[in-house]
């Protein structure tokens, strides 16, 4: 297995690469999460978004039932849920995840995953 840099951006580049290759076909487009941006320039992108929350990677591809496959990407070793399995208290995990609720009620199939490995077992899932 190829070294793959545990950092945001490194493993959702590297998951953007993994799907063109794999999925040629499949039309794909990934958030700037992960990215630090001058503050001038992050102001610039978040107006042209309807809000705060919106998942890293989107696959507009219809499979299984669903529109389409929304993930928000955390970086491996990330903790979103507590050991009981609720959410961690953090505004930014609330909105993402009110988020991908949202996008579920709307017919997308709209999940957490942490790391390349389980995004990509998510993929795969979804597209196979």
């Amino acid at each position: 297995m190829t070294y793959i840099k545990k950092d945001e951006f490194s493993e959702q580049k590297a998951i953007c690469l993994y799907l063109g290759f794999q999925y040629p076909n499949v039309i794909f487009s990934s958030d700037l999460s992960g990215i630090k941006l001058p503050k001038g320039l992050a102001v610039k992108i978040k107006s042209l978004k309807s809000n705060r929350g919106i998942p890293d990677l989107s696959i507009y591809e219809p499979r299984k039932g669903y529109c389409g496959l929304f993930i928000e990407m955390k970086a491996t070793g990330v903790s979103i849920y507590k050991q009981n399995g609720e959410l961690l208290s953090n505004e930014h995990l609330k909105e993402q995840s009110d988020m991908l609720t949202n996008l579920q009620e709307k017919g997308y199939l709209a999940i957490f995953c942490v790391g390349y490995e389980e995004t990509k077992i998510a993929i795969d899932e979804y597209l196979i």
